[in-house]
């Protein structure tokens, strides 16, 4: 036979043989990532020198952490005893000292457990919004909650928030009424107008009344006593739930085709966004009681967050409309060849997959927002980044302090948006139901 011709068949498998180094595990992992370019090399050279200056100039200053002292003077001597004379450390015996102050302002100590309690409650309240697989019955607490905590919180008669959860119960009622008899939008407008009526008319004495009847009170706290963490997640959270709801409205105000509800909408979003957040502070502040019958006591805490529910709307309107622009236009009429009404296309079919792709700029807003209520330090309140920090170093013990309770309250407000943010991508993975 001609070995030149003849054909050979393997009987045997090689041995499978290991990749080559550059082509597997972390090796693989940075020079995909890190090292992939000259121009990555380098900004990956710069990030690990930033990073190590930080570490080597920090990690010292944390290491020589002092916990317990009753005075700056007194945590710097420790210092002193421990490592040296001239040596720095961090001296977090302020924030154990001053706990309290953080978190409840200048709140009654003896109160401590009315916001206790409300945040408590607050977190049962949220948790079948978040997530669908509670209870669906849970959602009828999470309407009342807010005349919850604001009987907790501010105290008083128990009547007051009861009357004002009844101005929406009204609203409903008069929609009920109106719409088979005049239609929607004449239904829409008593739904709205009705509530407002028995808030500025007819609330208050109805309160007083049944108070004096039967009287359920707590003792009530005034809201220049709020601060710290109690007044940041007040506003905050209050500003979420409203600016939501009040910004998808706006949204389709803008887009409606009636001509006044189009350019009222239009004309309120573009005000409110070419109006920094601290000029709105300072007018419901300063300049609102002008406007108020002489003797009003309108609340700072309610002002505020009315204007930072506005704020937010505004924005919040602007993405959900950029949420309704991306749908096709399909969709409206798939709903038109359902004959379903305006309301109930938007509420079945356009608004849940407008607001599915509105997440991300949502979540962002509401992140803005919750780091904002630092701005109410301007007037007047004790927020806990500045407000509170600057009571602390009004003491004579902690005068000189600086980097502990900013670190401190960064932390906290780090560790929420961090949250908030890790929950909006849970969401848009649950929600992402195309291309799987």
């Amino acid at each position: 036979m001609n070995t030149s011709t003849s054909t050979f068949v393997r009987t045997e498998m090689l041995p499978q043989q290991a990749p080559p180094i550059t082509e597997s595990g972390a090796v693989k992992w940075l020079r995909e990532n890190l090292f992939s370019s000259v121009l990555n090399t380098i900004l990956t050279i710069l990030g690990i020198a930033a990073v190590a200056y930080l570490v080597i100039h920090i990690a010292p200053w944390l290491s020589r952490s002092v916990w317990n002292a009753n005075s700056l003077s007194e945590c710097r001597q420790i210092i002193a005893e421990r490592y040296g004379e001239g040596v720095t450390g961090a001296c977090w015996a302020v924030i154990r000292e001053r706990w309290p102050q953080y978190l409840f302002g200048f709140y009654p100590s003896h109160l401590y457990w009315r916001p206790v309690l409300a945040f408590v409650l607050l977190c049962v309240a949220v948790a079948p919004v978040l997530f669908d697989k509670l209870p669906r019955k849970m959602l009828w607490f999470s309407l009342i909650y807010p005349a919850v905590g604001f009987w907790l919180l501010w105290g008083g008669s128990v009547w007051v928030p009861v009357m004002a959860l009844a101005g929406f119960a009204i609203g409903y009622a008069a929609a009920k009424i109106v719409k088979p008899i005049a239609g929607t939008i004449l239904a829409t407008i008593a739904a709205v107008l009705a509530p407002v009526l028995w808030w500025l008319f007819l609330a208050g004495p109805a309160a007083e009344a049944l108070q004096s009847i039967l009287p359920i009170a707590l003792q009530s706290v005034r809201s220049r006593e709020f601060g710290g963490f109690v007044l940041a997640f007040t506003i905050g959270f209050t500003g979420i739930a409203f600016s939501l709801p009040l910004g998808v409205m706006l949204a389709l105000g803008r887009q409606s085709d009636m001509f006044i509800v189009n350019k009222l909408s239009v004309g309120f979003i573009e005000f409110i966004r070419g109006v920094p957040l601290i000029t709105l502070l300072f007018t419901a502040s300063l300049l609102l009681n002008y406007f108020l019958p002489p003797g009003t006591d309108f609340d700072i805490i309610l002002r505020v967050i009315i204007m930072v529910v506005l704020f937010a709307a505004a924005y919040i309107a602007e993405v959900v409309r950029g949420g309704l622009a991306a749908l096709p236009r399909g969709q409206y009429e798939a709903a038109d060849a359902l004959g379903l009404d305006y309301w109930k296309a938007q509420r079945l079919i356009i608004m849940p997959q407008a607001l599915k792709i509105s997440i991300p700029g949502i979540v962002s807003t509401f992140i803005g927002l919750f780091k904002d209520t630092t701005l109410v330090v301007f007037v007047g309140l004790l927020d806990p980044l500045k407000g509170i920090t600057d009571a602390v170093r009004a003491s004579t013990d902690w005068k000189g302090i600086y980097w502990e309770p900013y670190i401190f309250v960064g932390t906290i407000f780090f560790v929420f948006c961090f949250a908030m943010s890790r929950y909006s991508m849970y969401l848009e993975g649950k929600l992402k139901t195309d291309h799987r």
